[in-house]
């Protein structure tokens, strides 16, 4: 079964963040990904990085993941 915590520890392994969170209730999923990667990334660049560290995960087991993404700078900005 696919839960926050799973999707959420997929996403650090492959990646660095600042902040991260995984919020969701074992259908749908929200995520708070924050990281020094996106700076210069559109916002689908960013969700590509991000289904990236997922891999086949994404094409079977998640089937709905709503993301924000944000550069460090951003986040301080709107927190």
């Amino acid at each position: 079964m696919v839960t926050p915590e799973s999707i959420r520890q997929g996403i650090a392994a492959g990646m660095a963040t600042e902040y991260l969170t995984v919020t969701g209730d074992g259908q749908h999923f929200d995520a708070i990904v924050v990281s020094e990667a996106f700076a210069g990334k559109s916002r689908i660049q960013r969700h590509q990085i991000v289904y990236q560290t997922l891999g086949e995960r994404m094409r079977g087991e998640i089937h709905a993941l709503s993301m924000k993404t944000y550069t460090p700078d951003e986040w301080k900005e709107s927190h």
